[in-house]
């Protein structure tokens, strides 16, 4: 891991001993990091679209940690979270484990087990955010199909025949060849399989007009 390309660990604890001893252990072990005090002082700062995790203290003055987890998802941020606490807390964690963290940690953390669920969240942040882009760019790929190329695609990825999909829009078999040849190559697949994959990826639902 080198300096360049090594994640950010954004650790957010209003108790700056904790945070100084986070910091300290976690650029020691090759991530980048960055502490704040609050989670007001975290949202004021500029989303960072690298490698990165979060490790959020739960209870806090003011805005708590899980309120925290919950502006990040409301945001539609995909930011992965190590929660930490001083308190056992088990409705606590449960609430926090089913908004997606990746653990939940009762102080003082045993490093190895925090080094572990950072890597683990890293790797979550990143595959979360691959996802959130490919399907963005398949949405991106629909949006240039027309109404009835929208309406053919839906029923094609179904198993419907031309002939099946013809009667249902009203339209004749040649022009719903002419259509479905149009999707394959808007949507850039080279085969039906391929179509389906990509309907599943861009949550299309099949179409009845």
């Amino acid at each position: 891991m080198t300096a360049s390309v090594a994640p950010l660990v954004f650790v957010v604890d209003d108790d700056a001993s904790v945070r100084k001893s986070l910091v300290r252990l976690i650029k020691a072990a090759g991530y980048e990091a960055e502490a704040f005090g609050s989670v007001g002082d975290f949202l004021a700062r500029r989303p960072y679209d690298g490698p990165c995790c979060l490790v959020l203290d739960v209870r806090m003055p003011g805005r708590t940690g899980l309120d925290l987890q919950e502006a990040l998802r409301a945001a539609g941020q995909r930011l992965s979270i190590v929660f930490i606490t001083g308190y056992r807390d088990v409705p606590v964690s449960v609430k926090a484990m089913k908004g997606g963290a990746v653990d939940f940690l009762t102080k003082p953390v045993d490093e190895g087990t925090l080094l572990a669920a950072i890597e683990q969240a890293v790797a979550r942040t990143l595959a979360d955010r691959r996802r959130q882009a490919r399907q963005t760019e398949i949405q991106s790929r629909i949006a240039t199909l027309t109404p009835r190329e929208a309406a053919v695609f839906a029923l094609v990825v179904t198993g419907m025949l031309n002939k099946q999909i013809g009667s249902e829009l009203g339209i004749g078999e040649k022009t719903v060849k002419v259509h479905r040849a149009r999707v394959m190559e808007k949507m850039q697949a080279g085969s039906l399989a391929e179509l389906v994959r990509l309907a599943g990826e861009g949550n299309v639902i099949a179409a009845r007009s």
